[in-house]
């Protein structure tokens, strides 16, 4: 696909796309044999030999996802085509032997997803050290407050990004959590191992080896048709564009020129009008929007098909999940890198923040009752920040000692 309606989306082509599933489908049926040969299963050499022409296979994604239609899925072509590759026909009969089609794919699609989170909680944590040195440069500056689009009492744009860090702290923690404990899929044919124990005495042995060839967690029995792995991954890649989102709008809201309180950073080309030449849109925060209103029906896709996943093996649920869950991960990667950009360029105009606030004071201090400045009713704002700030350095996003990079002033 070319992206033409999924702007950005390039950020994420290496990690989600074809080529990124089948290099991780190879390197399940690789493991595999490893892993056969670790518990004694098959011989040692020969599983050491096929596995490199496993991994040494030069494949044709097209001509694969051509092939899929006739099985349902890529994985039958797949190991008709690594079989021919190993060529030797004693070792070729080893490639896939106890697997089936839905554990290579599973856990190729957990190894994918894996790859995509890890960039993902990259990209928050970089998003996070720029919003820390927003909350804390900003702690003390006055801007209006705002509920239900109507103006409240005095805050600071400390406390706003002090806001957005915690909702991308809290978000990067869980879909880190996640992907950790995202297992290992082995059953074979109806989840109970049956060809692998007429390899091996311990059949389970073998596939705890399959998951350490892997690095990967072994559940205790197969998931083919309890699909809580995966809808747990997508709530949490929901989450994260939920947090980005809240970023994105109330970036694009404060950056209406009648209300000018913040804005993107300029790029060469980005933002411009096909038909207006004075516009500057903003087009990150335009984006990360678009993927907070893409992201939840895509999670609840995953729950359709988990709530179908019938008898042993699923007809038509898991189908159903593959295209949902890659655009999840395509969008929650470009939505990820693309918050990091927008929060480290983000210009904040404390000057008309301050004009807006002192201008509305008597709106602003009505609560209060009595006159004053509106910098004389914040309450816990900045005990708020602080707060927040603590919590970022003390977990794994950040140390006392990191310098969160310092945002630009208008």
């Amino acid at each position: 696909m070319s992206g033409l309606l999924t702007p950005g989306a390039h950020r994420a082509h290496d990690l989600v796309r074809d080529r990124a599933l089948l290099a991780a489908m190879c390197r399940v049926e690789s493991a595999w044999l490893r892993a056969l040969a670790a518990v004694g299963a098959v011989d040692e050499a020969g599983a050491a030999r096929a596995a490199t022409a496993v991994e040494a296979a030069d494949l044709d994604v097209s001509a694969l996802g051509a092939e899929a239609e006739a099985a349902g899925n890529p994985v039958v072509p797949l190991v008709r085509n690594l079989r021919a590759a190993v060529g030797d026909e004693s070792l070729s009969r080893l490639v896939h032997r106890g697997l089936t089609s839905q554990d290579v794919l599973d856990t190729a699609l957990v190894l994918v997803a894996r790859e995509a989170v890890a960039q993902v909680v990259a990209d928050l944590r970089a998003t996070a050290a720029g919003l820390a040195g927003l909350a804390a440069r900003h702690r003390d500056d006055v801007m209006p407050g705002r509920t239900l689009t109507q103006y409240a009492v005095p805050v600071t744009f400390g406390l706003t990004a002090a806001q957005w860090l915690t909702g991308v702290v809290d978000a990067a923690d869980a879909v880190d959590d996640v992907a950790r404990r995202l297992p290992v899929q082995c059953g074979g044919a109806a989840g109970t191992l049956a060809l692998v124990a007429e390899l091996t005495t311990d059949p389970v042995a073998a596939a705890r080896s399959f998951a350490d060839e892997l690095g990967l967690p072994w559940p205790g029995l197969p998931w083919h048709t309890r699909r809580r792995p995966l809808t747990d991954l997508g709530d949490a890649l929901v989450g994260v564009c939920d947090a980005l989102g809240v970023i994105g709008t109330d970036v694009a809201l404060l950056g209406r020129p009648e209300i000018g309180e913040v804005r993107e950073g300029s790029a060469p080309g980005r933002g411009g009008s096909s038909t207006m030449p004075h516009k500057q849109n903003p087009v990150l925060s335009v984006l990360l929007r678009g993927a907070a209103l893409q992201a939840p029906p895509l999670g609840a896709q995953l729950h359709t098909a988990a709530a179908q996943a019938v008898d042993q093996r699923p007809d038509g649920a898991w189908h159903a999940e593959w295209p949902a869950l890659r655009r999840l991960l395509e969008l929650t990667v470009t939505a990820a890198s693309q918050a990091a950009e927008l929060v480290g360029g983000l210009r904040v105009d404390t000057t008309t923040m301050r004009a807006h606030a002192e201008g509305a004071a008597d709106q602003l201090l009505a609560e209060r009752g009595k006159p004053g400045t509106p910098a004389d009713y914040l309450g816990a704002a900045g005990r708020f920040v602080d707060q927040a700030l603590d919590r970022y350095h003390r977990t794994a996003h950040g140390s006392e000692n990191d310098s969160p990079c310092e945002p630009t002033e208008a």
